[in-house]
């Protein structure tokens, strides 16, 4: 083989190479790009669904205070936990752990707070007959349900963000365009479900 020919393919070779490794560079980036969005998109509907439930709760203390207006301390509690949980905000693109973990704990605190009013409203079982009541009821135990799903999608989405830029090659492409491990709700004392709020009405016809 002549010299010539054998530079031309070393040519050739180095240059397929090139267009490879760009073309397997581009397909990369585009999807951890994607699955950060992802995670971003899941993370939207998490506070979405949070939020959903904080507009809820003017309406309940509302009706809650029209019935037992002497339980102040409880409802400013509720009302407390509330205004910390909602003034937290989170750039999910810059989110850490530490982030997630001062929301978590807030919107944990806002939950503990709901329950210990729904214990005092087992003393009012005129007031767990109020067919507003019900309805507030029934639209938070559908958002405590959706916080639970939203959340899961949330971890599921940012597990599998955070397995890609680990694996090899992938790891090279996030290392270069600087994808960074995305923090998630960790499974501690109720993380992983959402703290459920009850509403007895056992004793409603009393």
């Amino acid at each position: 083989m002549s010299a010539k020919k054998t530079r031309n393919i070393v040519i050739f070779t180095i240059i397929g190479l090139i267009v490879i490794s760009f073309i397997y560079g581009y397909s990369t980036y585009n999807g951890l790009t994607k699955s950060d969005e992802a995670v971003n998109e899941a993370w939207a509907q998490v506070e979405n669904v949070y939020q959903r439930r904080a507009d809820l709760i003017p309406q309940l203390v509302s009706t809650v205070k029209g019935a037992a207006d002497y339980e102040r301390s409880t409802l400013e509690n509720v009302i407390k936990a509330r205004s910390e949980a909602t003034s937290i905000k989170i750039d999910p693109s810059n989110m850490t752990q530490a982030d997630l973990a001062k929301f978590q704990a807030s919107q944990d605190q806002l939950s503990s707070s709901l329950n210990k009013l729904m214990v005092v409203v087992e003393r009012y079982p005129e007031l767990k007959a109020n067919a507003n009541f019900q309805t507030l009821q029934a639209q938070l135990e559908g958002t405590e349900n959706r916080i639970t799903v939203e959340r899961k999608k949330f971890n599921e989405a940012t597990k599998t963000f955070n397995a890609s830029i680990r694996l090899f090659p992938k790891n090279i492409i996030a290392g270069m365009f600087d994808f960074e491990k995305r923090p998630y709700f960790e499974a501690k004392a109720g993380a992983e479900n959402a703290p459920s709020i009850e509403f007895d009405y056992s004793n409603s016809n009393q």
